[in-house]
């Protein structure tokens, strides 16, 4: 019999590639005031994953004076931006890259990050370009996918970061699409 968190896992888009991802142990439940912090400190490196990842779709007006500010002003935030992340990593201590699946509903991570004999935890996936701020997701083992790899369902998930979630991996399934095709053109 499979879970009905693994079903809506498998039926929906995934992101896919290689983060740095840890798990702690959750066994003690998290109180309101840490759910609340915990969604806004989500929600803002959600939001700064969307700014980082926005393409422009038209060019801009190159022989406006407007224009030209502008896109000096964002390439010295990038550098800006860049800087800090750099900063921030220094001191961090990373969690080594490894191959994640994830969308709103769940990952499946290798079993080796899993705290041992734990029902609960706690999902930490560092994106480049935001490494220092770890998008961290309450979790609750479902199951074993093979040898290696477990499920586990996120757990109380509000609709603004599911949301958020969803149109992140939407959008890095999309790149992953127009990279493949550009290559094999």
């Amino acid at each position: 019999m499979q879970d009905a968190s693994w079903q809506a896992f498998s039926e929906r888009v995934t992101y896919e590639d290689g983060l740095h991802v840890s798990c702690a142990d959750l066994s003690a439940p998290l109180g309101e005031l840490q759910r609340a912090a915990m969604r806004d400190r989500n929600l803002s490196v959600l939001g700064t994953l969307a700014v980082f990842n926005e393409r422009r779709i038209e060019a801009p007006d190159e022989e406006s004076p407007v224009a030209q500010d502008m896109q000096r002003l964002d390439s010295k935030l990038n550098v800006l931006m860049a800087m800090l992340d750099q900063l921030l990593q220094r001191g961090a201590d990373l969690p080594p890259r490894v191959h994640v699946s994830f969308n709103a509903i769940g990952a499946v991570l290798p079993r080796a990050l899993w705290p041992a004999g734990q029902a609960q935890g706690l999902v930490r996936l560092h994106f480049d370009g935001c490494l220092a701020l770890p998008l961290e997701l309450a979790a609750r083992r479902v199951q074993e996918c093979d040898i290696d790899h477990v499920f586990v369902a996120f757990e109380t998930m509000d609709e603004a970061t599911c949301d958020a979630i969803e149109r992140l991996v939407f959008r890095h399934h999309r790149r992953k699409v127009a990279e493949r095709r550009s290559t094999a053109s």
